[in-house]
């Protein structure tokens, strides 16, 4: 018997598959799908079997030299998805299933046992034993003790004197072993079912009529109106019919509400699946996932990969957010991933979201999708009030964070014991450094940026690359101790914040004071609990949070996300002021929104105030359609990088020409032009757009251009289709 075995490594160069004989002591366990560990030239590395056969190879063969995870294996369903990520995103096959598994299964991991193990003493002689050694060692009370409550069960081997415990193992009435145990262990605590209303009983209804067929259902549900309640609705739905669920959420800050509700309701049944767990963490949930003993599975973008079986509803929560595109290779949408899944277990897919994209909108307008809509908030709650501050007035009175507005809003917030969010999309203390007296800025010796000032750590950042240097008053070109901050980011607003309502509770909630484990869950916890009264961040404490006691919000400046050179600003401006407006007065308390800006006529900024979506949309498909873009033309961005100025612009040049002269005239090739960010560590970066509508040429020219480049040490490329950002 010989194997198929992609090896670990990930280069295109590799991307194929190298056949090993099967000794015969493996020859009963080697399975599709198991990592395995193989001679590699002169090295010895892990592989992944892909196919066993018969078939002598003409060449040959080395032995396969053991099974890495017998008990891990990728099923059938996972190995065939393998091969369309590779197709749908040029990546080479083995990257495409590194990708699906968790650290700890990864093809080039080498540590083998992720196991969390606790050593218990049992009884291993009979009562009848025990009771007569106890009957003839009365003097020996702390050994009576331990026997007379090991009869109850099993007892933790530290929680024994040492002492008492090797007596006991030398007479032979006790034994001890070791046991895995899980790291997670949720506990259902039988919170009482919410009854579905009106709105959310007709979606409820329309998805259970197709429960057994493969759709995609748009639900369209404004901030509050109980979109999570219809999911939970739907999941209880699937599970008595014996299947399962996923259900995804874009943020790993908003699997800690979200987690909790489904451990409420399901408790055991739930596994979670982010990356904010540990590897170990992670090794056990999959562990639960893979044995069957959960049902449902709820965590961000890598979740869709668990190896779930017999999959009753995909549930995928803000479907808008670009989180769930994977930036890096392979550059897959959890979203397409969802529907072939789905569509492999004939059940529907659910995409909800207060703000919808354009392209899942332009798809439920035509009937691809079927659209679903909760247009009502759940009980008394209404849609905030929302306020549009000019700050060019307020500049003039030198108020260049907070608006003389927002400033009443808040204090008379805080006098009725109501909390507050403020929002500004850019973390760090301020945005640039620079010498009063001669004009230098600092900026990354590696990339095409200014550095970022993290006051907290006196630390200058690059956001790109990770460069860090100390910040110093003193300017490095004239040596003047002229070097001032400017520009604002969170961690500025939370030190005004802080001096301006010093008797009040304040946290800050970006990637900076939430990197650190269980930190999410700490703060939300805190905010739930009303131990803080005003709370600010960045996107992240936009999406899907329900704090009832938040009537407030502010968002500080408006104009931050409207002015990236993207096509897609206008949506994500609407989709992130929408969805953080809809934090405001969520319950019984009204709620109001403040959005300070430059620019107080922008069509977006008022749509957001009349809380109006479908007109928003119809503004952004009109210019979407006159400059060819999404959901009127597909994408493809192509990035060209090289070390060397010259060589990155020649090739991208060179690229250009050949899609021109092989791809449909209908297509059009945008470029090359330098990136949005031209130089990332010390490598430069062209970019090339193809837009196209239908296009038979279009892939084999890719394929092509991807193959050229596989044995170029000097020219990278990142073909991305169908991206987000350009």
């Amino acid at each position: 018997m010989y194997a198929d075995v992609l090896v670990q490594y990930g280069a295109k160069t590799l991307d194929r598959t190298f056949t090993y004989h099967i000794p015969d002591s493996l020859i009963d366990d080697v399975k599709v799908g198991m990592k395995v560990y193989v001679p590699f030239g002169a090295q010895k590395i892990n592989g992944f079997v892909v196919a066993i056969n018969d078939d002598k190879p003409n060449k040959e063969t080395k032995d396969i030299i053991a099974i890495v995870t017998k008990d891990f294996v990728l099923n059938s369903e996972l190995m065939e998805l393998g091969k369309y990520i590779q197709e749908k995103t040029l990546c080479s096959l083995i990257t495409a299933y590194q990708a699906m598994l968790p650290t700890a299964l990864k093809v080039n991991n080498s540590k083998e046992d992720y196991n969390l193990y606790k050593n218990y003493v049992y009884l291993s002689a009979s009562l009848t034993d025990v009771d007569t050694y106890i009957l003839h060692n009365m003097r020996s009370k702390r050994q009576i003790e331990i026997l007379e409550s090991l009869k109850n069960g099993p007892l933790l081997k530290k929680d024994i004197p040492s002492s008492s415990l090797e007596k006991l193992l030398a007479v032979g009435l006790v034994k001890c072993r070791k046991e895995s145990v899980y790291r997670i262990n949720p506990v259902c605590t039988d919170a009482k079912k919410r009854e579905l209303i009106d709105e959310q009983n007709v979606a409820f209804d329309a998805v259970v009529s197709k429960k057994n067929e493969y759709g995609v259902f748009l639900l369209h549900g404004v901030t509050g109106s109980g979109k999570t309640e219809v999911y939970m609705h739907l999941v209880a739905e699937v599970l008595k019919d014996g299947k399962r669920a996923i259900v995804l959420v874009p943020e790993i800050s908003l699997t800690t509400q979200i987690v909790k509700r489904f451990y409420e309701r399901f408790g055991e049944q739930v596994a979670i699946f982010h990356s904010n767990l540990s590897d170990g963490e992670k090794y056990d949930e999959y562990k639960k996932i893979m044995n069957d003993e959960v049902s449902i599975v709820v965590g961000t973008r890598s979740a869709i990969f668990t190896p779930l079986k017999n999959i009753g509803i995909i549930i995928i929560d803000e479907e808008h957010s670009s989180n769930y595109k994977q930036e890096n290779n392979p550059r897959y949408n959890a979203i397409d991933i969802a529907k072939w899944r789905a569509s492999y277990h004939k059940c529907p897919v659910i995409l909800g979201s207060a703000t919808p994209s354009l392209e899942s909108m332009a798809r439920a307008m035509k009937g691809v999708y079927n659209y679903l809509s909760l247009q009502n908030r759940i009980g008394n709650a209404k849609l905030p009030t929302i306020h549009i501050v000019d700050m060019a007035s307020e500049y003039k009175k030198r108020n260049m964070i907070l608006s003389d507005f927002l400033k009443e809003k808040i204090m008379g917030c805080l006098e009725r014991g109501e909390q507050i969010m403020l929002l500004l999309n850019r973390r760090g203390y301020s945005t640039i450094m620079m010498c009063q007296s001669c004009g230098y800025t600092y900026k990354c010796p590696h990339c095409d940026i200014t550095l970022t000032y993290h006051k907290s750590s006196n630390h200058l950042r690059c956001h790109y690359c990770g460069y860090t240097t100390f910040n110093s008053e003193i300017c490095p070109e004239c040596h003047e101790r002229a070097i001032r901050d400017y520009g604002l980011g969170t961690e500025k607003v939370e030190s005004y914040i802080k001096e301006l309502y010093p008797s009040y509770r304040v946290v800050r909630m970006d990637t900076d004071t939430t990197s650190r484990k269980g930190s999410y869950e700490k703060i939300i916890t805190n905010i739930e609990n009303h131990e803080y009264d005003i709370i600010i961040g960045t996107q992240m404490i936009s999406k899907g949070f329900d704090f009832p006691l938040v009537t407030l919000v502010g968002i500080i400046n408006a104009d931050e996300s409207l002015n990236i050179p993207d096509f897609r600003s206008g949506e994500n401006t609407f989709s992130l002021l929408s969805q953080v407006s809809g934090r405001a007065g969520r319950h019984d308390l009204p709620g109001e929104v403040v959005i300070q800006t430059f620019n107080p006529d922008n069509k977006t900024l008022r749509y957001v105030q009349k809380n109006d979506y479908l007109g928003n949309y119809k503004y952004e498909m009109n210019l979407r359609k006159q400059l060819r873009y999404p959901p009127y033309y597909y994408l493809v961005g192509i990035k060209v990088l090289s070390k060397n100025y010259e060589t990155a612009s020649k090739e991208a040049t060179k690229i250009a020409n050949y899609l021109r002269n092989n791809i449909s005239a209908s297509s059009i090739c945008l470029g090359p032009t330098t990136a949005r960010m031209f130089r990332i560590n010390n490598v430069y970066r062209f970019q090339l757009i193809v837009k196209y509508r239908q296009d038979d040429k279009l892939m084999d020219s890719l394929k092509y251009i991807d193959s050229e480049y596989v044995f170029n040490k000097d020219v990278n490329l990142e073909i991305d289709i169908d991206p987000l950002h350009i």
